[in-house]
């Protein structure tokens, strides 16, 4: 415990953020650190609980609460009150190999049920995490490490998502060698192309990386695996293939006018952004000077917003078919909380529109489109009964919308990687393993990831990589002592 009084003295105190006015102008991450002394007073608060929560990863309702990854927690807040900061990226790094991303994009399932907020305010858990690895690479903490072992046991992962990169990582240090196929131009799967550049600058990707290379990952880019090479192909070099390919097939709308111009995906938007931005090109997808209408309430959605706004659109209205939440949080700790959460593209759309984009209860019924362009959507309001969508009498309007984004979710894995894998699949279209497993019906073809789990947190899907990895280990060598 850094301090015994440490959660008594100190204060909650979050990294800094740019206003609304200041960041909309650019595409950089917003959140600006604590002076170091500020937040090592952030790692006092920790409490070193008896039973610590925050690392425990509850199931409570279905919904689970602490973290996933199982982290050290209230290990390493104490090395950084004390400034031991090589023992507190050793502690981080046991358990979760990208702090890096976690510490950006991680919606902090360990905060919620962090002891202190039980009656005040949580420990600062994820700018804690956030600051011993960036520490670590200012110091020159984080090197190449190359396993002293080889196993002669080739892998093939296909898929550089967190998944992907998780399982790479670990069955490398483990003295495997690993082959990543990535069907992109560039490595990080959603890492890269589905999170805005704004919440994870794209050069922390290629950073961790670029490590990974000089540690003996062998990557390769614009590989289409199911197409420029077949299942066959791999089991022929490798002695085992996990796939952590996602669960990217995106969920449509089904109404009059969806054939329009102007009507996209999230993630193809999303995507087309972040590509430009790299290349430094024009937006190609360019929401400037339209009114968008962006149908999903999720974090999905919310980049949509974000990102249009900093486009420079006319408009922008968020559609969610769910009720509001309630605006106070009504679920008792450690639950995870039901209140309202106003998020940075609704926030910056409060200061630049002067209004929340979010319509609540609402869907579109049809696409009103002039020569062949979308001009206009009809929206139904309306609630979910027993699993169906019921209107509402009289509750039409119109919306102008010259750009639709569906952010509406997804539907499973996508076809050509089922069919070319003869992969078994359960209800939502997601990959069928063995009990209890991660191996296909194919003792050598593992999953990972979405593919398994179906679309969630970052963190789930490192958490996936990890166990994942350990039963590849098992299978390859007989035996396995990874994370042990």
């Amino acid at each position: 415990m850094g301090k015994i009084t440490g959660f008594l003295e100190f204060e909650r105190e979050d990294n800094l953020t740019q206003s609304p006015e200041t960041r909309i102008a650019g595409f950089q991450e917003f959140h600006i650190p604590l002076l170091d002394e500020k937040r090592r007073q952030q790692g006092a608060r920790c409490m070193n609980c008896g039973v610590p929560f925050c690392q425990s990863a509850i199931e409570i309702n279905h919904m689970v609460t602490g973290c996933p990854l199982h982290n050290l927690i209230p290990e390493w807040n104490d090395e950084i009150f004390h400034h031991n900061d090589e023992r507190a990226l050793s502690r981080l790094l046991k358990t979760n190999p990208f702090p890096e991303f976690t510490g950006r994009v991680c919606p902090a399932l360990c905060e919620k049920a962090c002891v202190c907020g039980l009656h005040g305010e949580a420990v600062t858990i994820k700018d804690n995490e956030l600051f011993i690895i960036e520490k670590a690479y200012q110091n020159q903490l984080m090197k190449a490490e190359k396993s002293s072992v080889c196993s002669f046991k080739k892998v093939a992962v296909v898929g550089s998502g967190p998944a992907g990169l998780t399982v790479a990582y670990k069955l490398n240090q483990r003295g495997h060698q690993v082959s990543v196929f990535e069907k992109d131009d560039r490595l990080g799967g959603l890492l890269m192309y589905g999170i805005p550049q704004m919440k994870l600058e794209k050069q922390i990707i290629e950073r961790r990386i670029q490590l990974m290379k000089e540690e003996g990952v062998q990557f390769y880019t614009n590989v289409h695996v199911g197409k420029d090479l077949t299942k066959e192909d791999l089991l022929k070099d490798y002695d085992a293939i996990v796939l952590c390919c996602g669960a990217k097939k995106a969920r449509d709308l089904n109404v009059v006018g969806r054939e329009a111009k102007g009507i996209y995906f999230a993630v193809d938007f999303l995507k087309s952004t972040t590509q430009d931005i790299l290349n430094q090109t024009s937006f190609r997808i360019d929401a400037k000077g339209k009114h968008v209408v962006v149908v999903g309430g999720g974090d999905t959605g919310n980049d949509c917003v974000g990102t249009c706004i900093r486009q420079g659109c006319a408009s922008v209205t968020q559609l969610e078919m769910m009720p509001s939440p309630p605006h106070q949080n009504t679920r008792p700790w450690p639950m995870w909380p039901d209140g309202l959460k106003t998020d940075y593209g609704q926030e910056e759309s409060q200061v630049f529109f002067k209004k929340d984009p979010r319509v609540y209860a609402t869907t579109i019924k049809e696409c009103i489109e002039e020569d062949g362009q979308l001009k206009a959507v009809k929206t139904i309001q309306g609630r979910m009964v027993d699993g169906q969508w019921v209107e509402k009498e009289d509750s039409e309007k119109m919306l102008k919308a010259d750009l639709l984004l569906i952010a509406a979710g997804f539907v499973g894995i996508e076809d050509d990687i089922k069919e070319q894998f003869d992969l078994s699949v359960n209800q939502r279209q997601l990959v069928m393993t063995m009990p209890k497993s991660y191996a296909t019906k194919e003792e050598n073809i593992f999953v990972a990831g979405d593919m398994h789990r179906g679309q969630s947190l970052v963190v789930w899907a490192i958490a996936e990589g990890n166990e994942c990895a350990k039963e590849v280990d098992r299978y390859l060598m007989g035996y396995s002592y990874m994370n042990e």
